[in-house]
């Protein structure tokens, strides 16, 4: 019996995560890309991991995708000018 892609993890990548004993924090983070990237373009990514973090509650509070679902919560830092030459010219 074959079931239909679930909205929240159409390749049930974040599911999967939570069952590969002994997975690494690097290997959670490279997972959460791949799943950001299979996400419907009409499905708000923060919506998504809120839903993935309530659905996954009963996983152990210390298992490294419920960190990398955290983190994807976070704001990302305001870019910062990193110098090189465009910057010194565009005064």
């Amino acid at each position: 019996m074959r079931r239909d892609p679930d909205p929240m993890d159409p390749k049930g990548l974040i599911r999967e995560s939570f069952a590969i004993e002994g997975i690494s924090l690097p290997e959670c983070r490279s997972i959460l890309m791949d799943w950001a990237l299979s996400l419907p373009d009409d499905m708000p990514p923060e919506r998504a991991i809120r839903a993935l973090l309530s659905r996954h509650q009963g996983a152990p509070r210390d298992h490294p995708m419920q960190q990398v679902l955290r983190e994807g919560l976070n704001t990302p830092p305001a870019p910062r000018r990193r110098g090189g030459r465009a910057g010194r010219l565009s005064n």
